[in-house]
């Protein structure tokens, strides 16, 4: 069986999306779309932009969803998923590609998701953490123990979990992590707590976009973030994705139930390869493909 899956923030790079653009027509209508939705040249910010001009949030999220979208379109009739899972953004690019949401409604939300983050990181001084080579169960447990708003945020492979809330609380954290046996605790270079209570703002902005979005079955079944279950759904889809930004990203979890319900060959859609990284952690017999357009042309 056949799952497809879409990264998430980080995955951008320079450059990103030009190759697609000059080749395919159907990458520059959305291109074009794209454009006239977010009220600004993304285009232009993606192909000629530095690092720093796609670190922004609000372009971040956008440059990813585009790049993601648009390979699965160009699939065409190859594009044929019994299951479909994106790493936090990547969600949003996974129901589009699944038929659940148009293409202009999903650009809408994640335009609004990243603004809406942003600002939420403007209200507190708040960080990230990856802690490295650390059962999940440890970390969960010395996060609870921690003064101040600290949580597990992404549970991207065994032996990698990042944490997530306000900067003194996840430096004691980071701290405390060492003394309990982590090979490393790493602050991340992000602009906020994402996937953490600190996100309430946000969450509630979002869930007000969401509540007017039309949304349908997808195609083949959606793997959540926030519960690693597959749904069709489409109420609870909503549901599900209302709670994303204050949850963690449940991605191992994902990744080790779509094996579990029949999952053999993983195809990573969008920018980079952080996710077949991670399979390879998860599960070091999946079959991981990255899907590249240009080059198979």
């Amino acid at each position: 069986m056949k799952a497809y899956i879409f990264p998430g923030q980080g995955a951008q790079f320079e450059g990103m999306g030009k190759d697609l653009y000059d080749q395919f027509d159907l990458a520059k209508k959305r291109f074009a779309q794209a454009n006239e939705i977010l009220g600004f040249d993304i285009a232009k910010i993606m192909f000629e932009g530095s690092a720093e001009d796609l670190k922004q949030t609000r372009v971040t999220q956008p440059a990813i969803f585009l790049h993601s979208v648009i390979s699965a379109e160009l699939l065409g009739q190859d594009f044929q998923p019994d299951m479909l899972a994106g790493h936090s953004l990547g969600e949003f690019s996974a129901l589009v590609a699944g038929k659940s949401l148009s293409f202009e409604d999903g650009l809408r939300l994640v335009s609004n998701r990243a603004e809406a983050m942003q600002r939420a990181t403007e209200l507190a001084d708040s960080t990230m953490s990856a802690i490295l080579n650390l059962d999940d169960e440890t970390v969960e447990a010395v996060c609870r123990k921690i003064e101040g708003i600290v949580a597990p945020a992404n549970y991207n492979c065994p032996g990698q979990l990042v944490i997530s809330g306000a900067t003194d609380a996840v430096k004691r954290a980071n701290e405390a992590l060492l003394e309990a046996g982590a090979r490393r605790a790493v602050l991340l270079p992000v602009g906020g707590a994402f996937h953490s209570p600190l996100m309430e703002p946000a969450r509630e902005q979002l869930a007000k976009a969401i509540a007017d979005t039309e949304f349908k079955n997808p195609i083949a079944p959606i793997y959540q973030n926030v519960t690693a279950q597959a749904e069709t759904n489409p109420d609870k889809i909503k549901a599900n994705l209302n709670k994303q930004l204050t949850a963690p990203v449940r991605w191992t979890q994902s990744i080790q139930q779509m094996i579990a319900d029949g999952a053999t060959e993983f195809y990573e859609v969008g920018p980079g390869k952080v996710l077949l990284g991670l399979l390879r952690k998860i599960n070091r017999n999946a079959q991981g493909i990255k899907i590249d357009n240009v080059s198979q042309k």
